[in-house]
């Protein structure tokens, strides 16, 4: 777990190949870039996308299995071509539970994935499919865009929608950050 919460080794994108998080901290010089180490160092991007995605799939998840959370998401899938027969085959309520179901499991993968990292990767690969799937709403539900003086906007329901492809973007980050563990913990010994 030690591991996970500290940022001590991180991989940067240049040219010199693997350098610690801790090596970055050293060499900062301005008060925006040790700033920007610090939240480095205390792993503050993983933990607060971990565990705010962890949140929102456990409690979107658990209202997809209420009579109102189910209904809540018929004309959404209803109106989804990559989705639309899952409700035909199990009807909306049962559909409904199966997905609030998959949210939950993906939920605890991912919070099994700070002691086992290739959990996680399974978890955040879960969670990589269903934004990809919700983020195709945002075009197929009627009423996700509105037409004010000529001009279309997102409304209301077309913003709801769009969080699902920033949670596409933190799916894809919690499968490489528990990727990299991963391949840490297989060439340790």
């Amino acid at each position: 777990m030690s591991e996970v919460l500290s940022g001590q080794q991180g991989w940067s994108g240049d040219r010199q190949g693997v350098q610690s998080s801790a090596d970055l901290s050293q060499r900062a010089q301005s008060l925006l870039t040790k700033l920007a180490a610090w939240i480095s160092d205390h792993n503050l991007p993983f933990l607060v996308t971990s565990i705010g995605m962890v949140v929102m799939l456990l409690w979107a998840g658990s209202y997809k299995m209420t009579a109102p959370g189910a209904e809540g998401i018929i004309p959404l899938v209803s109106n989804s071509p990559l989705i639309s027969w899952h409700f035909k085959l199990f009807g909306p309520y049962i559909g409904s539970d199966i997905i609030g179901t998959t949210e939950v499991i993906a939920a605890l993968l991912i919070i099994t994935g700070y002691f086992k990292p290739k959990a996680g990767i399974v978890g955040g690969l879960i969670a990589t499919m269903m934004f990809f799937t919700t983020s195709t709403m945002v075009i197929t539900t009627p009423g996700a865009t509105i037409s004010i003086h000529g001009i279309r906007y997102m409304s209301f329901l077309g913003l709801f929608l769009f969080k699902d492809i920033i949670s596409f973007g933190v799916a894809l980050y919690l499968v490489s950050y528990f990727g990299r563990k991963a391949i840490l913990s297989e060439n340790k010994g």
